[in-house]
Order: structure tokens, then C-alpha cells, then sequence
């Protein structure tokens, strides 16, 4: 019963989150057909409403693009396929040599998968049920570019939330990291190497939370550029645009943090009680850093918090260290560098609020390592 709701719980805040965009795919698909059929005079102006749902969808992308994908898809595929039904007519064989030419002659023009995909089928609409020759081609590249447009307009007037849309994606995102981090630090306090490894093996799951949130960007962008409504939050996207990079390669330093902490254990090394604090402390700082981003706010209080961190990861005061520990360490390190280039601070200020490290105790950076 439990599993159940919270499966049930989790699908309607999927259906939250997509609420928007269904009803502005519904809303404009409607309006295509009007415009294609009352404006244009077109009797069956299919392409309308497909374009619309393939220009706003229920994922994130750039919709400019798939516009144009969209309507050089249609032209090559009802090119060829007016050409070829009208010269061989209709059946099995030819549908899959219109089908073939069709997506051929799109990647020989240099088009994307939606081109290819959408040659495809425009030759299969017209090699099954279109009369060949019907000279309607002309008028279905318009439906495809009108939908298109119409669905750019919902877009730009039923607009989502870009710094919403942002802030929601980077607080899984940072979850993720503050998880890691405290996981380490129970892993080192307790002993356990398998805490460690299987903190590790989620970690390197969650590659694709750094790839939604760059998509989530791209659309956020693409909002505040199309709408008028949220032009004036475009301010407020800068904070997590500088964020980008700095949060993947924290994710990066943490797998192999996890991965060398794992073997501290296993290989029984001595583990000062340094380590294990200061991930707790970057934990705490990963969790404001949430926070502040999403309420708007300058990261102020996380990026002091991490130059007292900085400041705490001192090899010169830590006695002898294994490998292991030290990679540890120096990952530690690598990761305050990470997170303060996050709140906006340089990457030369950020290594400037480290204590200097001898070059005996100098590892690796997880951004170059495989985890």
C-alpha cells in the first residue's frame, strides 16, 4: 500500500510539472487547426496540430530548432513521396522506398533525427493516404511552420516559470551532492566501506540530474527570450548559469571521493576526524546553497561558510596520511574550489582561501579521473 502511494504520489507531481505544457499543447493545437482551415483554406491541415505538439512537447529542447527540423522534415518528405507515389503508385514496396529515400535524402541534406524522423512519416501520410499528385505540398510545409509558430506563441504567452523551472531542477541536483557527501562522512565515521560504495554506485546514477539541469537552462533561456511576461527575470538566471560547470565538476570530485573513501576503509588507514567533518560541513553548504539559489538570493552565507571549510583543510596540520587519505583530501579540496566557483567566486580567488598544499600531497583532480 505503501509502494502504491508513493508511486501514485510521485506520477501527480509528474503531472503537475507537465500540467502546463499539456494545456498549451492542447489550447494551440486547436488554434492551428482554425488558422490552417479558416485562414488558410486548407481541407485537412494535419501537420498543423503535429507541429504544435512537436514544438512545445512535454520535454525541454530547443523548440527554434525543432520548428525548422519540422518543416525541412515535411518538404523533403512529401517531396519525395509526391514524386515517387505519383510515378509507382501505392503498396508495401513502395512505401518502404519512399520511406528509405526519404530519410536518405534528409541526412544526405545534413538533417537532425527530428528531420530524418519526420521526412519519414510525411512519406508515409502521403505514400498511404494522400492521393499522389494532389499538389498539396506547398500547402503542408505552411501547416508544419504555421503549428510551429502557433506553438512558439503559446509558449511565449502561457509561459512556465524559467527561474521555477531552474530552481527546480538544481535542487535535485544539489540533493544529490549533499546526499554523497553525508553518506561519506557516515561511511568514514562508521567504519563502513560498503556505505561508501553503495553511495558511490548512486552517484554514478546521477550524471543525468546534471544533464536535466542543463536542459532545464536551455529552456529557461529560450523562455525569457520568447516571453515578454519574464524578459525581466533573465537577471536572475545568471545565478545559475555560473553554477553550471562548477556543480558538474563537483559531482565528478564526488564520485571519486566516494571511491577513495571506500578504500580508506577497506585498507584500514589512519582517518583524521578532519575528513569526515569537513564533509559534513560541505553537506550543510551544499543544502544552503540550495536554499539561496532558490529563494533568488546571493550566495552570500554559503560562500562564507565554504572559506571556513577552505580554510580547515590544511595538510600541514594533519598527520601522515595513506593514498588513499590523502586523494581524499585532496579531493576535499578540489570540491570547496568547486562549490565556491558555484556562488560566483573566481577559480583563482577560490584557490586562494585554500592553505597552500605540498606537492607530496598533491592528487589527481576528479575532473580527470574516472569514477
Amino acid at each position: 500500500m505503501t509502494a502504491f502511494s508513493d508511486s501514485l504520489q510521485a506520477r501527480t507531481g509528474r503531472l503537475r510539472t507537465m500540467a502546463l505544457p499539456i494545456v498549451q499543447c492542447a489550447l494551440a493545437a486547436a488554434l492551428a487547426w482554425i488558422v490552417a482551415t479558416q485562414v488558410l483554406g486548407h481541407a485537412r491541415p494535419f501537420f498543423a496540430p503535429i507541429a504544435v505538439v512537436l514544438c512545445i512537447g512535454v520535454g525541454l529542447g530547443r523548440r527554434w530548432r525543432r520548428v525548422l527540423e519540422l518543416v525541412a522534415g515535411v518538404g523533403v518528405g512529401v517531396g519525395v513521396g509526391d514524386l515517387l507515389v505519383s510515378a509507382i503508385g501505392g503498396g508495401p514496396w513502395q512505401i518502404a522506398l519512399v520511406v528509405a529515400l526519404a530519410m536518405t535524402v534528409s541526412v544526405l541534406l545534413d538533417g537532425g533525427t527530428l528531420t530524418s524522423l519526420q521526412a519519414g512519416s510525411s512519406a508515409v501520410l502521403v505514400a498511404t493516404l494522400l492521393p499522389p499528385g494532389d499538389g498539396a505540398g506547398f500547402d503542408r510545409m505552411v501547416d508544419a511552420l504555421t503549428g510551429g509558430l502557433i506553438g512558439l506563441t503559446a509558449i511565449a504567452l502561457l509561459p512556465a516559470n524559467p527561474s521555477g523551472l531552474a530552481a527546480k531542477h538544481v535542487r535535485g541536483l544539489l540533493e544529490e551532492l549533499s546526499a554523497a557527501l553525508e553518506t561519506a562522512a557516515a561511511a568514514l565515521r562508521d567504519h563502513d566501506p560498503s556505505l561508501a560504495a553503495a553511495a558511490l554506485e548512486r552517484a554514478r546514477g546521477s550524471q543525468g540530474t546534471v544533464d536535466g539541469y542543463r536542459d532545464a537552462l536551455q529552456t529557461a533561456r529560450e523562455i525569457t527570450s520568447l516571453s515578454p511576461v519574464h524578459r525581466h527575470r533573465r537577471d536572475r538566471l545568471d545565478a545559475y548559469l555560473t553554477a553550471t560547470e562548477p556543480l558538474d565538476h563537483a559531482l565528478r570530485n564526488t564520485r571519486v571521493l566516494l571511491r577513495h573513501t571506500a578504500a580508506v576503509i577497506e585498507k584500514n588507514e589512519p582517518v583524521p576526524a578532519l575528513l569526515s567533518e569537513a564533509m559534513e560541513d560541505l553537506a550543510r553548504s551544499v543544502t544552503r546553497l540550495r536554499e539561496e539559489l532558490s529563494e533568488g538570493h546571493d550566495p552570500a552565507l554559503t560562500r562564507k561558510a565554504l572559506r571556513r571549510t577552505a580554510a580547515r583543510l590544511d595538510p600541514a596540520v594533519l598527520p601522515a596520511l595513506g593514498f588513499s587519505a590523502h586523494v581524499v583530501l585532496a579531493q576535499l579540496r578540489s570540491l570547496t574550489v568547486d562549490l565556491l566557483e558555484a556562488t560566483g567566486t573566481s577559480h583563482t580567488q577560490a584557490l586562494a582561501f585554500l592553505p597552500p598544499s605540498p606537492t607530496s600531497h598533491a592528487a589527481p583532480s576528479g575532473h580527470d579521473q574516472a569514477a
